[in-house]
């Protein structure tokens, strides 16, 4: 890692204390915040946290190897507060705020690295779309990716601290809340190559609207390269109307439905839950003079040169399709082949809590309980009807979705009434909006059922678990992160396993 100790100072404004012989040209081996992770070389940011305060540790992360420290108080004011004995403190940086500082340092060690960086934002799909994409583009170069939820204020600086030289190109995700969150990630992350997926219905109790939602996801803008390039669904009315960024034209991707894409996805051939077949197309518009660049930008057809190719996508449903699209808009932006580009989407693999198949004697699970939103909710339905067995949903409370929140889980249950499946679990307080318009709009068709909670939903999956879920099922888990739906995963998994 390209970053020394004085750097790392420099980069925050902290006050540099050296201790036991470490010099300040020493170069460390990486940036930590979790004290079990330290070892020789590296720097640990004792950030403060709701319940764990990183301080209570430091004194561990020396005796594991750590260079350096970066901290809010100094060993005696630790050793005053909690008691611990902070003589074996190795040498410390003292700053005003540890999380600041760690996005500070972020920041400085992006300035210092000459590869591309790909920024990912949008309501739905980030995480797929960021598989697809660096999954292309490592059919011909050396990419890191963003690991798990490494997709906000703490996550993006320790995901640009894990690039290292041997790196040709990063993919970073970039997840937000509220309002100037993107703005503080985009100034960390300076993409060259910025992907929106879409403008959903999430984060509504900040953002209020998909207009608000678009206009905190357009940050991402803000600190784009130069000479960046832009890439967005054609199929989002909202993304359709930013017809310039900077000066640019965008690059639009989708599944034909806008005759400004450059990429679409079309011609689609479902394998049900095993993923679909579907013709790839690449058209370049020819924008030689300014006539035809105004007819693109105004989205309408000009001529173009046209190429084609057959792709499998091994992970099922319309979306991941989408994202297939996206992975191939982008890698024409890095020069690959249509073949590099056919291999690596046939190549990509689900990710754990996302549209995860898992097969099992009594029934087959669809992971999907990483996180949720009502765009989400009626994908994932959708990809559950795929299905050719009997069908279950156990569908769980939707945050932050500020005041329309009722309307929007009720919408949900009348999409899943609607869809074909066969049985529905809502579970939590919210969800009885779902269970309500489900039950309303189901006229039997569907077995709705609800839970007050989670508890309620293991006790009764204990109890008579072949009457909610019959055996040969598939069973599709989604709900909000905070519902913690990983226990009912593991749950499920314990008992199909056995069936």
């Amino acid at each position: 890692m390209n970053l020394s100790v004085k750097e790392i100072a420099q980069a925050c404004g902290g006050q540099l204390v050296l201790r036991n012989g470490t010099k300040d040209d020493t170069c460390v081996t990486c940036v930590v915040i979790d004290s079990r992770k330290a070892g020789a070389g590296s720097v640990f940011v004792a950030v403060a946290g709701e319940r764990v305060d990183g301080h209570r540790f430091v004194g561990q992360v020396y005796e594991a190897g750590a260079f350096l420290s970066i901290v809010e108080k100094t060993p005696e004011q630790v050793q005053e507060e909690t008691g611990a004995d902070c003589s074996g403190w190795g040498s410390y940086c003292l700053v005003k705020e540890t999380l600041q500082a760690l996005k500070d340092i972020g920041e400085f060690y992006r300035k210092k690295l000459n590869i591309p960086i790909v920024g990912i934002t949008g309501s739905v799909g980030k995480t797929s779309t960021k598989e697809f994409i660096a999954g292309v583009l490592a059919q011909r170069f050396r990419v890191l990716k963003t690991e798990g939820n490494f997709n906000n204020e703490i996550g993006v600086p320790l995901t640009l601290l894990r690039i290292r030289e041997e790196h040709q190109a990063a993919v970073v995700e970039m997840g937000i809340s509220d309002f100037g969150e993107m703005h503080r990630l985009s100034r960390m992350v300076r993409p060259n190559v910025c992907v929106i997926t879409n403008i959903g219905q999430c984060h509504l109790e900040n953002l209020k609207t998909r207009d608000g939602i678009l206009k905190a996801k357009s940050e991402i803008f803000d600190f784009m390269a130069e000479d960046g390039e832009v890439c967005l669904n054609g199929e989002d009315d909202k993304l359709r109307s930013l017809s310039e960024v900077k000066g640019r034209r965008p690059h639009f991707f989708g599944l034909g439905g806008n005759p400004s894409e450059e990429v679409t996805a079309g011609r689609i051939e479902s394998h049900g839950l095993w993923g679909s077949n579907a013709v790839l197309q690449f058209r370049r518009p020819q924008t030689a003079n300014s006539d035809a660049e105004q007819k693109v930008m105004q989205g309408e057809a000009v001529a173009a040169d046209t190429a084609e190719a057959l792709v499998h996508v091994p992970l099922p449903g319309v979306h991941m399709v989408m994202n297939a699209a996206a992975a191939a808009c982008v890698a024409g932006l890095f020069g690959l082949s249509h073949e590099e580009i056919v291999k690596g989407i046939e190549k990509i693999q689900p990710v754990e809590g996302r549209n995860h198949l898992i097969r099992l004697p009594g029934f087959t699970l669809i992971d999907d309980c990483y996180n949720a939103n009502p765009a989400s909710m009626r994908a994932a339905i959708d990809l559950l009807a795929l299905a050719n067995t009997k069908k279950v949903a156990i569908l769980g409370d939707m945050f932050e979705l500020g005041e329309d929140s009722d309307a929007l889980h009720a919408g949900v249950g009348e999409y899943a009434a609607l869809a074909d499946i066969d049985g529905l679990l809502c579970v939590g307080e919210n969800s009885r909006h779902t269970y309500r318009a489900a039950s309303e709009h189901g006229k039997g068709k569907v077995q709705a059922v609800y839970f007050p909670d989670k508890e309620m939903l293991l006790k009764a999956l204990d109890e008579k678990l072949e009457e909610y879920i019959p055996q040969g099922s598939t069973v599709l888990i989604k709900a909000s992160h905070g519902m913690g739906f990983t226990s009912v995963l593991e749950f499920l998994q314990r008992k199909g396993a056995v069936m």
